[in-house]
């Protein structure tokens, strides 16, 4: 279907890039964005998809670090309620070599009532988080890869007014790739161009 139409998407100025659904719309076309992130939304759906360049938590082991970046993410954005449903144990990617060394990855799903921008606790939407850490440590870097799907949308939350009330519309009968999967393939996907983008390289 074409709103499901896979491209890969140069990040950062094509110096990383990920593969992942069309109908994702680059936000820094409409807003300003962090330097160190980019971030893409499907408005019909209330779907997001963020990269995001941290400098290396040394003190956060590699075993269950997507967990506490999940949970650093919940106190961030003052959710309530987050649980951590499933993580990933500690991968290496081999194609993402920096002198011969391997990145780390580790991943985890959650679940968590967020509200929109400045809305209130009253507008809090249940939505799920996938959540990708990609280590790079020869270059002292946390690569984030999340994903945020709803749940349930709150009839007083903005998103309501794009996406209705209540519980999401499966992807599947809107013919969309499921989140579970845009994240799977845009963490699968996900490359480094240029290395002098980290700096100390």
């Amino acid at each position: 279907m074409p709103e499901d139409f896979h491209l890969e998407r140069p990040l950062f100025g094509g110096a990383l890039a990920s593969t992942f659904p069309q109908r994702f719309q680059d936000v820094s076309n409409i807003r300003e964005v962090p330097d160190h992130q980019e971030v893409f939304v499907d408005p019909s759906r209330d779907e997001s998809l963020i990269f995001e360049i941290l400098e290396l938590k040394e003190e956060v082991g590699d075993d269950g670090s997507a967990s506490w970046f999940l949970q650093d993410l919940a106190s961030e954005q003052e959710a309530e309620g987050c649980v951590v449903i499933e993580q990933s144990a500690v991968t290496e990617a081999p194609g993402l070599c920096y002198r011969s060394t391997p990145a780390v990855i580790t991943t985890a799903v959650g679940q968590m009532a967020i509200s929109k921008g400045r809305q209130g606790r009253e507008a809090q939407n249940v939505v799920r988080v996938y959540i990708a850490n990609v280590r790079l440590k020869e270059v002292n870097t946390d690569i984030l890869i999340s994903a945020y799907e709803p749940i349930r949308v709150n009839p007083l939350s903005e998103s309501a007014t794009a996406v209705g009330a209540g519980a999401a519309t499966p992807a599947e009968l809107s013919g969309c790739t499921p989140m579970v999967e845009v994240f799977k393939l845009a963490v699968s996907t996900f490359k480094v161009n240029n290395w002098g983008l980290f700096g100390s390289v």
